[in-house]
């Protein structure tokens, strides 16, 4: 296979695509603009320099590969004090566990373990009593006319699991979930000044929360995760202010990626679901569906569109010449759709084998993915069983983000 170089008019070919993706016609359905983006090529050259990823096969080796790594602290301390790298909070961000390369996260995953089978039990039935609780919220508004899902269900389900197994006051978790939609800025693929400044505010509210979390946690042991993972950074660090930093750092992780994309995916499913009634009446029918149709989610519009990486040496990419410390953008939602992949991939089908890259891979695949799946499998179940079919009022509103998708809303009523 030829090595190709990046003529300047394929930059602004695909600056044009990305414009159209930046729009509120873009965000709401981004997969025609993602079916011309592919039609370019496994990999094509991103407008603001590197590379974009829209082939499964593609996406999937890079991020098996060692051969790839996280944008960590010391790349992006190299990009410059004026970009975007160097914002308070994306250098936050870099100390956390999903921007660490070896030996860095190798070490901190082994102190933050991992959701066993007693720990998804227990959460488990935290997370069934409060579905149970929020349908029945969501039911009382229908019976007065239509109701926002997102507002009621979505975005309450997942502060309520990791507060309750984190050990949060209840009366925290709507402020932590506020400053988690501004935070996530910062992880956006193309975040503005403005956004950027909100989530530098955001983390810094949330490191003076959970530092004091982790101060008052290690005075007052108890059975709880926060608890747990002191004990355990106690055990490979000597110097306790870096063994609390890094507690604080796991905890921070762990709230920002368990509140946003589960979310998203909670209420993203529940938009399938409703759509279109044969879909509510195949789970309704058959509830062993249900796993099937959250796995059919994850790759017909998962919650994170886009994974980034970068090269560790120079490199040939799906024929287009990758140099060191460039990086990569995977095209997580473009690659979902990948003909190659999926037969009839813009068709949700949840009979279909189950197959996508929505929880990452390699030593990066999610932590939280048990989690994720036990909410969203929980919901289903219930939300079929207990209440007659929905439908759809209008179709959700879109946060103004590419990598991170949100629906600002879900408003349903009784059919």
């Amino acid at each position: 296979m030829g090595v190709t170089t990046t003529p300047s008019s394929d930059r602004r070919a695909s600056a044009s695509l990305f414009s159209r993706l930046r729009t509120a016609g873009g965000q709401a359905d981004p997969f025609p603009i993602y079916e011309e983006l592919r039609s370019r090529g496994e990999v094509s050259p991103a407008p603001w320099g590197g590379s974009l990823v829209t082939s499964f096969a593609v996406c999937d080796q890079v991020l098996r590969s060692r051969d790839w790594l996280e944008p960590d602290k010391r790349w992006r301390e190299r990009q410059g004090s004026g970009t975007r790298w160097n914002a308070s909070s994306s250098q936050e961000m870099s100390n956390t566990l999903a921007a660490l390369n070896p030996p860095d996260h190798t070490r901190a995953r082994r102190a933050a373990g991992s959701f066993d089978r007693a720990a998804v039990q227990r959460i488990g039935r935290s997370v069934s009593r409060t579905a149970d609780q929020l349908l029945d919220s969501l039911a009382e508004r229908l019976r007065e006319g239509e109701a926002d899902f997102a507002a009621l269900v979505g975005e309450e389900l997942p502060v309520a699991a990791i507060g309750d197994w984190l050990g949060l006051p209840a009366a925290d978790w709507t402020r932590l979930r506020e400053l988690t939609h501004d935070q996530v800025f910062t992880q956006e693929l193309l975040p503005s000044a403005s956004q950027l400044a909100a989530s530098d505010a955001a983390t810094a509210e949330l490191r003076v929360y959970f530092m004091d979390l982790v101060k008052d946690r290690r005075a007052r042991p108890g059975e709880d995760p926060v608890s747990r993972w002191i004990a355990s950074w106690d055990s490979m660090e000597p110097d306790r202010d870096k063994a609390d930093e890094a507690v604080y750092f796991l905890v921070l992780f762990v709230l920002l990626a368990a509140l946003e994309t589960t979310a998203t995916l909670l209420t993203t499913m529940t938009l399938l679901l409703v759509e279109h009634p044969a879909r509510w009446n195949l789970v309704a029918d058959s509830p062993d569906m249900v796993p099937a149709f959250v796995e059919e989610t994850l790759r017909y519009d998962p919650p994170t569109h886009v994974i980034s990486r970068v090269a560790a040496a120079d490199r040939v990419l799906g024929g287009m010449e990758i140099r060191k410390d460039e990086m990569v953008h995977l095209m997580v939602g473009a690659a979902h759709r990948d003909p190659a992949k999926h037969k009839d991939p813009d068709v949700f089908d949840p009979l279909r084998p189950p197959a996508h890259l929505a929880f990452s891979g390699g030593i990066h695949y999610c932590l939280g993915a048990p989690l994720a799946r036990l909410e969203a499998q929980t919901l289903l179940r219930q939300l079929v069983r207990r209440l007659p079919r929905l439908t759809l009022v209008r179709r959700p509103t879109m946060a103004p983000r590419v990598a991170f998708r949100r629906p600002l809303n879900l408003d349903v009523a009784l059919a």
